[in-house]
């Protein structure tokens, strides 16, 4: 985890977008893990979480089924998903997580001159496992484990968050 992992000061609700590059694996199954976190303490009202991803192949589909199914075999619901697409009005974020590097550069190139750099990390920069830089792998072009991986990835960076969130 990077030593410098603070959550920047936000409003109320607190917002936090998690982006990859379809909206259809990482950055969804992000979603659903954080959302159920926050529900879980208690703190559903006062953070949403959204998620989209910076291409827009997938716009308005369900998550990738390999996905979903992890998600389903981890006790978590992710039949609410639909892909969505970043654009320049995600901005109004208080925090905006990406799943790896090119992801956050596609963020940054849209990102206004005035913005917080801390407001745009690494979602893996809340790991308390990872290095810095550290990112979450593409789990599409490769079989079942990678989504298992992503997973215990995704659940313990969430766990994490969600200690920052309630404090």
């Amino acid at each position: 985890m990077t030593e410098h992992a603070q959550l920047p000061a936000g409003g109320t609700p607190y917002r936090i977008a998690i982006v990859c590059l379809g909206n259809i694996c990482r950055s969804p199954m992000a979603h659903v893990v954080l959302e159920s976190a926050l529900a879980e303490v208690g703190l559903a009202e006062a953070v949403t979480i959204t998620s989209s991803g910076t291409a827009g192949w997938h716009t308005g589909k369900p998550m990738d089924s390999r996905a979903a199914a992890e998600l389903s075999a981890a006790g978590h619901d992710p039949s609410r998903h639909r892909a969505r697409q970043f654009t320049p009005a995600w901005f109004d974020h208080d925090l905006i997580l990406a799943m790896d590097a090119s992801n956050l550069a596609d963020i940054l190139a849209l990102a206004p001159t005035a913005i917080d750099p801390g407001r745009v990390r690494l979602f893996r920069d809340f790991d308390p496992l990872a290095e810095t830089g550290a990112e979450v792998p593409d789990p599409w072009s490769g079989g079942r484990q990678g989504f298992t991986d992503v997973l215990a990835m995704v659940e313990r960076t969430a766990a994490h968050l969600v200690t920052l969130l309630q404090r």
